[in-house]
């Protein structure tokens, strides 16, 4: 029943021309990243080259200031922005998911408190708190993207909370209720199946918020030395930008690509889950 779901949601997903652009950007981005290890390049932190050396035959998107080779830097890039962007959006949407459940499930007074929390959030810019904590706390990427995920969860859990909300509500769940079933059979069994669809498409598109809070912790200086992500390399070419565009223009279109494949993919998904839960009453 789950795989043939998944399967009638690709096609749809093909079928629009919105979600064939983000499946097909976002899995040339991952493929990139993939194979980042087992490409023939120089190794992305070498400075074996001349410095400056603009796009050529030998070294298509030229080298940068210390002479390191810029299409395997991007190439990496790939590799660590993404996997930044989505373990931070797995953080915020597992977060978000278990707080969003059990706020809209239970109601009340846990409502009440859960809901302040988000508002809290809501209040202070995402970006902020999270260039608050990556100034106290480090540059280290595993640190940055925890820091992006639990800063990032609110939206997936104000959307949780008012899906489940309306699925608590149909026949089936007061059925459930009625043969004896416990709180968490009843929403790990009969609620999130349901509830959970927009969540994941929301989760796409956190996944690109989290690549460029990322980007633009990196712009600021924030970002880890050690590892090239797109932000990282577009901040260390901001100081030439006139004289060697190449270093901070070439990540600069693979970030902006990337996300936009990914609000494309996330757009399509969020239409096309969100109408079916309107088609469960029974």
């Amino acid at each position: 029943m789950i795989f043939e779901g998944f399967i009638e949601t690709f096609k749809r997903l093909v079928r629009d021309r919105y979600g064939l652009a983000g499946i097909t950007i976002l899995s040339i981005m991952i493929i990139i990243g993939v194979l980042a290890p087992y490409l023939p390049l120089p190794d992305f932190n070498a400075t074996i080259f001349n410095r400056f050396i603009p796009p050529s035959p030998d070294h298509p998107l030229g080298t940068d200031y210390l002479g390191r080779d810029l299409l395997s830097r991007v190439i990496w890039g790939a590799r660590i922005s993404l996997l930044a962007g989505f373990v931070a959006a797995g953080i915020a949407s597992v977060i978000g998911i278990i707080l969003g459940t059990i706020a809209g499930y239970y109601g009340g007074a846990v409502d009440i408190i859960i809901s302040r929390i988000i508002e809290i959030f809501f209040v202070i810019p995402t970006f902020f708190i999270a260039l608050t904590l990556a100034a106290i706390y480090g540059s280290n990427i595993y640190l940055l993207m925890i820091i992006i995920g639990v800063t990032t969860w609110p939206v997936t859990a104000r959307i949780m909370r008012a899906q489940v909300m309306i699925v608590k509500e149909f026949l089936y769940i007061e059925a459930a209720k009625a043969v004896g079933a416990n709180d968490l059979r009843i929403i790990i069994r009969h609620i999130l199946p349901v509830a959970i669809q927009p969540a994941i498409a929301n989760s796409i598109l956190l996944v690109g918020n989290a690549i460029m809070i990322e980007a633009g912790l990196s712009y600021l200086g924030l970002g880890d030395p050690n590892y090239p992500s797109w932000g990282r390399l577009i901040y260390e070419g901001q100081p030439y930008i006139s004289t060697a565009w190449w270093i901070s223009v070439f990540p600069g279109i693979f970030l902006v690509a990337t996300v936009l494949g990914l609000n494309f993919l996330g757009d399509a998904l969020y239409r096309i889950l969100t109408p079916r839960i309107s088609n469960i009453r029974t």
